[in-house]
C-alpha cells in the first residue's frame, strides 16, 4: 500500500520516479528527502503548516546535517527568486511577499531549533540566505531589520545555552561520588528533611520547581539526537557532530540523586519512630507530586523507597501506614507497559489542554519512560521504506511525543520558590549505595545468611580503610 505509487522493478533512477510524496487519508506518510525539502520551502502561493515544519526540521537531522539542509533551502530560494523577475510594481509586491514567507520560515527554524546554528557552516548558510532575501526589499530596509533582530535573538539563545552547559559540565558528578562510608551512627542533632520542610505539599511544589527548571533546558533537537546517535551506533559510525547532551544527562542524574536522597534520609535516621515518620512523609510528598502532575519526582521517590537498603527495613515498614504507598505503586505498576501510569499521564495532559491556570497545566512525565518510548518507536519502524522513500509516518509519531514534551516544559512554575528548601534538596550530601547498606544494617541488623555475608564484607571494607 505504501509502495503503490511505484510499480514494477526497482530501477537505479527510482529516486526520481518514485520520490513524490505519498499520502494516506490526507496525511503525508512518505517521500524522498528532496521532495520533503521542497515541501518545506514556501512559494508565492504556499506556506507549510507549522506541524510539518516542526516534524521535518526535527527528523531531517537523521538524514542530513542542518548546514547541508540550509544550503539546499538556499538553492531553492534562488530558483524561486529568479522566477520572480523584478519589473512591474505587482511583481515587486510578489517578491516582497515571497521574502516575508522565507523570513517567517527562518524565524520559526531559529526559534524552535536554535542549536542547528551552533557551527560556523550553518551560520554561514543562514547569512547567505538572509543576504539574498534582503535584496528583495532594499528600498525601505524592513526585511534587513527583521533579519538583524532574528540573528541577534539567535546568538543570545546560543550564548545562554552554552553557559548552561559549561556550568553543568563543571558540577557533573556521579551519584556515588556523594556521601561517604559511615563509620559511626549519625548524631541526633543532624538535620533531616523534616527539620527543613514538614509540609508534603510545599516539598512537592519545590521539587516541581526543580523539575521545570531542569526540563526548560532540554530542547527538541537534544531528544532527536537519541535517534541520530542510535543510527550511528547501528552503522558502526562515530558521529563527530553529535553534541554531548549534557542537559539530558543532568536531568537523568537529578532523578538518581532524588532517589538516593530519599533513601539517605530514611537510612541515616537512628530511631525507628523518626524513620517511620520520614517514610510516611515521603509517601505523602509522592502523592502530592502525583496530584500536581509531577510524575518524574513521584517515580524518583518511589524508586528511592524501593531500593534494597530501604526495602529491607521490615521493622520500620511494619509501623508505616502503607495504604497510600500501595496506591502510588499501583499507579506506577510496570505491568502492561505501565498502563496505569499512562492513563494518569493522559488525564493530566487533557487537564493541561483545557486549564485556565498554570497549576493545572503542569505535566512532567517520567523521563526514563519517555526516552524509552522514543527508543522503541525508532526501533520498531525503519527510517526508509523498501522503495527508498523516507518513512515519514514514523517521524510524525516521534515528533508528536517530542512536541508534547516541549509544550509541557514551557509551563511557568506557579509556586513560590523557597531557596532554603531547594538548597537542601540540591546540595545536602547523599550516601553511595555501599553507605546506604551500612546505615541500613546499623539500623536493623542482617536477618538471613545473604545479608550477614553482605554485612561482613562491608565491615571488612570499613576496617581495611582505617
Amino acid at each position: 500500500m505504501l509502495g503503490s505509487s511505484c510499480s514494477g522493478q526497482v530501477q537505479p533512477d527510482m529516486g526520481e520516479r518514485c520520490g513524490d510524496p505519498v499520502y494516506q487519508d490526507g496525511n503525508l506518510i512518505s517521500g524522498s528527502l528532496e521532495a520533503l525539502i521542497e515541501r518545506l520551502v514556501p512559494t508565492m502561493d504556499y506556506y507549510p503548516d507549522r506541524t510539518y515544519i516542526f516534524t521535518f526540521l526535527l527528523s531531517s537531522r537523521v538524514f542530513i546535517h542542518p548546514h547541508e539542509l540550509l544550503a539546499k533551502v538556499g538553492q531553492i530560494c534562488i530558483k524561486q527568486k529568479q522566477q520572480l523577475e523584478i519589473g512591474s510594481e505587482a511583481e515587486k509586491a510578489k517578491l516582497k511577499s515571497f521574502a516575508a514567507k522565507i523570513i517567517q520560515l527562518l524565524k520559526e527554524w531559529t526559534e524552535t531549533f536554535p542549536y542547528d546554528f551552533q557551527d560556523e557552516k550553518s551560520m554561514k548558510e543562514l547569512k547567505e540566505i538572509a543576504h539574498r532575501i534582503t535584496q528583495c526589499d532594499e528600498e525601505n530596509g524592513t526585511v534587513k531589520k527583521i533579519i538583524s533582530q532574528m540573528t541577534q535573538n539567535l546568538l543570545m539563545t546560543l550564548s545562554a545555552r552554552s553557559q548552561y552547559q559549561e556550568i553543568k559540565e563543571k558540577f557533573r558528578q556521579p551519584v556515588t561520588d556523594k556521601g561517604t562510608i559511615l563509620k559511626n551512627k549519625p548524631q541526633s542533632t543532624q538535620k533531616d528533611i523534616l527539620s527543613i520542610c514538614c509540609d508534603p505539599l510545599i516539598l512537592a511544589q519545590q521539587l516541581t520547581h526543580i523539575e521545570l527548571e531542569r526540563v526548560s533546558n532540554i530542547y527538541a533537537e537534544d531528544l532527536m539526537q537519541i535517534v541520530s546517535h542510535m543510527d550511528s551506533l547501528d552503522n558502526h559510525k562515530c558521529r563527530g557532530d553529535v553534541t554531548k547532551t549534557y542537559t539530558l544527562e543532568a536531568y537523568d542524574n537529578w532523578f538518581n540523586c532524588l532517589s538516593m536522597l530519599v533513601a539517605t534520609e530514611i537510612c541515616r535516621v537512628v530511631k525507628k519512630k523518626q524513620r517511620t515518620r520520614i517514610v510516611e512523609f515521603f509517601i505523602d510528598v509522592a502523592r502530592e507530586c502525583f496530584n500536581i502532575g509531577n510524575f518524574n519526582s513521584m517515580m524518583a521517590i518511589i524508586s528511592g523507597m524501593n531500593l534494597s537498603p530501604v526495602a529491607r527495613l521490615k521493622k520500620t515498614w511494619s509501623k508505616v501506614k502503607t495504604a497510600k504507598f500501595d496506591v502510588l505503586e499501583h499507579h506506577m505498576d510496570p505491568s502492561s507497559n505501565f498502563c496505569n501510569y499512562r492513563t494518569a499521564l493522559q488525564g493530566a495532559a487533557q487537564r493541561s489542554q483545557t486549564a485556565n491556570s498554570n497549576r493545572e497545566k503542569i505535566v512532567i512525565p517520567v523521563f526514563n519512560l519517555f526516552i524509552k518510548d522514543i527508543y522503541f518507536l525508532h526501533k520498531m519502524h525503519t527510517n526508509r521504506l523498501p522503495n527508498g522513500q523516507i518513512n515519514f509516518k514514523k517521524f510524525w509519531e516521534i515528533s508528536r511525543l517530542i512536541h508534547d514534551f516541549i509544550t509541557w516544559k514551557q509551563v511557568e512554575c506557579p509556586f513560590e520558590k523557597d531557596k532554603k528548601i531547594q538548597s537542601y534538596l540540591l546540595t545536602t550530601p547523599i550516601y553511595s549505595e555501599e553507605a546506604l547498606f551500612i546505615a541500613s544494617f546499623e539500623s536493623e541488623g542482617p536477618e538471613n545468611h545473604m545479608e550477614k555475608d553482605s554485612w561482613k564484607t562491608l565491615r571488612y571494607k570499613i576496617f581495611s580503610k582505617l
